[in-house]
């Protein structure tokens, strides 16, 4: 089996690292792949010595040379399949291109956002088959009128942690410029409108009233680095909040935090959810798209109501003030995801769309004005 990955992110967030991931997996199933990608981008130089690159000088995900380029990609690997895993191009690009060609198509849908009916239509009628990271998902395109058949849920997986990985303390401690004596709590996430983080910063100073020692380390980057910090220093956060920037060592630094908070406001499933529960470490989250599918509420986290201050600064209070809670919940996240979201898993539900779709099953469903 020949696959083509369409992934033209150019930074190696959670979308692009599950694409490695299952590259990976499906090599050692005995599945070729080829990732068509921006050149430079970091997922091609994580997969580059396992598997082979198209890398054209695309200039992103809206670069009017992307449906030329995916043709020619089509052309010379000569797959059996094209999955398609970016957003806002290769997602409306990949499904004709493929389908002019003959070529099935599958696509990975990992937001849980409505994009209105006709749109989605548009979209996706070119496509054997959407994959869904999570149910919630899912459902929203369901509920956008697309065909329940033709969406598939094949959750994100992650390789477990190391057994009883420890926290290297005097490290975390000298890398994050902490006294020993201070509560740590963190939000992995990027650095978005819809990941929440105005609402963690709304709820600070209630817990800071509790806990005056109390860190916390924002992980990620984006469009919304200068209005968070500019909100750090009306809520008067600059002495407890760090922006911490992206990391790529995130399984170094889990095991040194007391809680990870997830404020987001829509959210597809969460990768930093899985690798924190993974870790072992306690979670506070919001109840929105596939959040609830991974932080089950009063077993490994807590959930609360998304965009409220007040019952967030609540969940991060009682979890910090109750040591015996928040050792219950660590240790409950790391079988939870070995059951539900190992990346073998997550390999093989991806693998068995595959064959679906190539024994003939999905592809009635596929628009045949797309052809």
């Amino acid at each position: 089996m020949r696959i083509l990955h369409a992934e033209t992110g150019r930074h190696l967030y959670g979308g692009a690292r599950q694409v490695a991931l299952l590259m990976e997996g499906l090599e050692a199933r005995g599945a070729e792949s080829v990732l068509f990608c921006c050149r430079g981008s970091a997922l091609a130089q994580t997969v580059r010595r396992r598997a082979g690159i198209l890398a054209p000088p695309l200039a992103g995900d809206l670069d009017p040379r992307l449906p030329l380029h995916l043709a020619l990609a089509l052309r010379r690997f000569r797959p059996d399949l094209i999955h398609a895993h970016s957003r806002r191009g290769v997602d409306y690009w990949a499904g004709l291109v493929a389908a002019l060609s003959g070529t099935p198509a599958v696509i990975t849908r990992r937001v849980d956002n409505p994009e209105g009916a006709w749109l989605a239509g548009a979209k996706y009628r070119c496509y054997d088959c959407v994959i869904t990271v999570s149910q919630g998902v899912r459902a929203v395109l369901v509920a956008q009128g697309l065909a329940a058949h033709k969406v598939v849920c094949v959750p994100d997986g992650i390789d477990p942690s190391p057994p009883g990985r420890s926290c290297e303390r005097r490290w975390f401690l000298r890398e994050f410029e902490l006294d020993p004596s201070q509560r740590v709590i963190a939000t992995i996430a990027q650095l978005i409108p819809r990941k929440g983080h105005r609402v963690i910063l709304e709820a600070l100073p209630e817990v800071i009233r509790e806990f005056p020692d109390l860190r916390v380390l924002l992980f990620g980057q984006g469009s919304l680095r200068g209005e968070l910090e500019q909100l750090c220093r009306r809520y008067g956060l600059l002495s407890h909040v760090r922006l911490a920037g992206f990391r790529a060592d995130l399984q170094r630094i889990l095991p040194c935090l007391d809680l990870v908070v997830h404020p987001a406001l829509m959210e597809g499933l969460g990768l930093s959810l899985l690798e924190a529960a993974a870790a072992g470490v306690p979670v506070v989250a919001t109840r929105v798209g596939g959040i609830p599918e991974v932080i089950q509420d009063g077993v490994n986290g807590l959930l609360v109501p998304p965009a409220n201050a007040q019952a967030l600064a609540a969940a991060i209070v009682r979890v910090l003030r109750e040591p015996g809670l928040a050792r219950t919940l660590g240790e409950a996240g790391p079988e939870l995801v070995r059951r539900n979201f190992s990346a073998g898993k997550m390999v093989d539900g991806n693998l068995r769309v595959y064959r679906e779709v190539l024994a003939g099953g999905a592809r009635r469903a596929r628009d045949q004005s797309c052809r």
